[in-house]
Parts: structure tokens; C-alpha cells; sequence
């Protein structure tokens, strides 16, 4: 770390423990219970990304952007599962600058645009709809890959090689994974009774009763296994899937399709199309065939559950930030004596 930055890191640390010892009564014991700290190792930075990004170039590393918030139990996977990983920590340390940015903080954060945010704004202007979204830039700030959710562990070391071996501009992420991901896994895709078969036209153009849920899934696919052996399986989640037309679809299939907006294509191009990287991933589009969200990361019940939910309620149209309705929606399910199990 350069003297400089030295200075500026002792300097920032100093004035976080004057102004923790100035207001002592600012977190209650809940803010705290919930606090997900991040490793030591991660950059303690001043949140102007041109600096972070030109520091980074220099020392031969990267920038990685970790957006989170506390309470967040995919981000406490990602903190005290992953990153106590040796192969993944050995990568981050050598290979990346890591920086926290909270995504409903109030810290001020300068783009590489150079304009001044808050965190919470920040997370906002990026879209960031899931927790934790890791953004990984290059050297010149462009994003080198994006990450909108939890990745398991040998998901997530094969997207730090991706990154760290400037891979992005030689292949895509999905054909990288398809090339060094390795695992014992069912060799054939999962049925269920609400996959609807071929043909595959999801012409919306003329709009639709019921909005759509397309899975993209393959063959030696183990997050698919569990996909479909937990989350799936659950009764409230098949009574939320009811309100959809559900399709699954070969990411690298050759069925025709018929996409929202009339194209005709292949299974295997929609999802070149779309940038589906990862495996099982539920793309939803709205009954005129406007994508609303997808999920494209490691998934449980519970916001899987909030995600159809979300869509097929419609709330999309009132609130923009998924956050914020999960968050209403466990409220909500607490007080009417429910439990709300979100890793299950």
C-alpha cells in the first residue's frame, strides 16, 4: 500500500472511533446483532472509486465493489462461509481490492463519473436488487462481471479466476464456467408438473393473462438439483408458481422459442441474449413481456417465495427496491404469528 494511502487509511480509521466514541447510543443491540462485519483485509477505503480503481491498477489488482446490508443472512454466508475459504482468500488477497459499500447507508460515494452519492443512492443508480451483488471493475473502471446474489463457494472461486484472468474480454462467464466448473450432478434436467412444454412461444406482444417465469437450467447442474429438491418442492412455492406460466428451457438447448417481444430464436441464443451466466436462473417478464427481475444466484425458499410474490402481486409497480419488500413481507407474515425461516 502506497505511504499515501497509508495516511489515508490511519486517517479514516482515527475519525471512525472518534465518532463512534462521540455518539454511543447511535446502533441498538438489534443493529448489532445483525452487523455482518466484513474481513479484515478488505480495503478501507474512501469510497472515491477513481481512486480505489487506479490504486488497484497500479498494485497489477482489481476492484471489487461488495454491496450488502446487515441482517442479510446470504451475505453472512458469503462472509463466514467463502470467505474463510483458503483458495478463495488466498485469490481476493492477491488479486483483488475489496470495498464495502452498505446498500441503504448514507456514506458518501463518489462513481467513476464522478459524482457524489450516498450509498444508498449509489446502490440504487446500479440497480442492485439483491444482497450481497458483487460488481468486479476492471482497470480502467469498466465492470468486468457483475454478480446479483450469493454464490456458492466453487461458483464463486470460478468467477474470481474469470476476473483475475482478465477473461472477459476472451469468452463469457457462462461458457468459462462450462469449461473449468466441476461437479457430481444429476445428467439429465428436472421436470415438474408446472413446466409447461413446447411449443415455447412466449409471444406478449398482444399481452397476456398471467405474467412469466422461464427457468434456465442444464444437465450436471448441482445448484439445479437443489433447486428442485428444496425450494421448489415447498408447497407455498408452488402455490405462488400457480399464478405464472412456467417454462424450463436448456440454456444450451436448441428448442425454438418464440420470445416476448416476437423474436424467433433458440433456447440456447435467448439465453446468450439475456446473459444468463449462471445455472439454475428464473428470468420474469410482466403479462406484456417487459422483463420485471431475475434471479440469477443461489437461492432459498423464503425469497424465492418473495420474488414470485413480488412479481405476480405486482408490488414491482409500487416498490422499486426487492429489498425493501422482502423486508415488508417478513414483517408482515411475523405479525400475522408466522415464522419466517430464510435460509431454509
Amino acid at each position: 500500500m502506497p505511504p499515501k494511502f497509508q495516511a489515508y487509511a490511519a486517517l479514516k480509521l482515527l475519525c471512525i472511533a472518534l465518532a463512534a466514541a462521540a455518539l454511543p447510543g447511535t446502533h441498538d443491540a438489534r443493529a448489532q446483532s445483525d452487523e455482518i462485519p466484513v474481513p479484515a483485509w478488505f480495503k478501507p477505503s474512501f469510497l472515491d472509486l477513481r481512486d480505489d480503481v487506479t490504486e488497484a491498477a497500479a498494485a497489477g489488482r482489481r476492484v471489487m465493489i461488495y454491496f450488502g446490508q446487515n441482517g442479510c443472512p446470504y451475505c453472512k454466508r458469503l462472509m463466514e462461509v467463502n470467505f474463510r475459504e483458503r483458495d478463495i482468500v488466498d485469490t481476493m488477497r492477491r488479486h483483488f481490492d475489496a470495498i464495502e459499500i452498505n446498500i441503504f447507508g448514507s456514506r458518501e460515494v463518489t462513481g467513476l463519473d464522478g459524482e457524489a452519492r450516498t450509498e444508498k443512492e449509489f446502490a440504487a443508480a446500479l440497480k442492485v436488487q439483491f444482497t450481497p451483488t458483487l460488481v468486479f471493475l476492471d482497470e480502467k473502471g469498466g465492470v468486468a462481471l457483475r454478480l446479483n446474489g450469493y454464490y456458492p463457494p466453487r461458483r464463486f472461486l470460478t468467477a474470481l479466476e474469470y476476473v483475475a484472468g482478465h477473461n472477459e474480454g476472451k469468452t463469457s462467464f457462462a461458457e468459462f464456467q462450462k469449461a473449468n466448473l466441476r461437479g457430481s450432478a444429476a445428467a439429465t434436467l428436472h421436470d415438474e408438473p408446472f413446466f409447461r412444454g413446447g411449443p415455447y412461444v412466449f409471444d406478449r406482444r398482444d399481452k397476456a393473462a398471467r405474467p412469466l417465469a422461464v427457468f434456465f437450467e442444464q444437465a450436471n447442474c448441482l445448484d439445479c438439483d437443489e433447486l428442485h429438491a428444496g425450494p421448489l418442492a415447498a408447497d407455498a412455492t408452488r402455490k405462488l408458481l400457480a399464478r405464472f406460466d412456467v417454462y424450463r428451457l436448456d440454456m444450451r438447448g436448441n428448442d425454438a422459442v418464440v420470445t416476448p417481444d416476437g423474436s424467433r430464436t433458440n433456447a440456447a441464443a435467448w439465453a446468450r441474449a439475456l446473459h444468463v451466466s449462471y445455472t439454475p436462473s428464473i428470468v420474469f417478464f410482466d403479462s406484456g413481456g417487459r422483463e420485471v427481475m431475475r434471479i440469477e444466484s443461489y437461492v432459498r425458499a423464503f425469497h424465492l417465495q418473495s420474488a414470485l410474490d413480488y412479481v405476480a402481486s405486482g408490488a414491482y409497480l409500487k416498490e422499486p427496491s426487492f429489498q425493501r419488500f422482502i423486508q415488508a413481507r417478513a414483517d408482515a407474515i411475523r405479525a400475522r404469528g408466522g415464522r419466517v425461516e430464510l435460509m431454509q
